[in-house]
């Protein structure tokens, strides 16, 4: 489902979202990796940003 843009609340912020491909593509390019590898982490992991910073650092430590 996509989000509703008229909905102020920001209770998702700490989200990404693997439906929302700018949000998949923004915290792929944050922490240098691929956008599919941002979207199996979130499909792998949930999520939820701290998780998901986490899981790259991981990726990251074991190349």
């Amino acid at each position: 489902m996509a989000d509703d843009k008229s909905k102020r609340d920001f209770s998702d912020r700490n989200r990404v979202s693997v439906d929302e491909y700018y949000e998949v593509e923004y915290f792929a390019r944050e922490n240098g990796v691929s956008p599919s590898q941002v979207s199996k982490l979130i499909k792998r992991t949930g999520g939820d940003r701290m998780i998901l910073s986490q899981a790259v650092k991981a990726l990251r430590e074991r190349k």
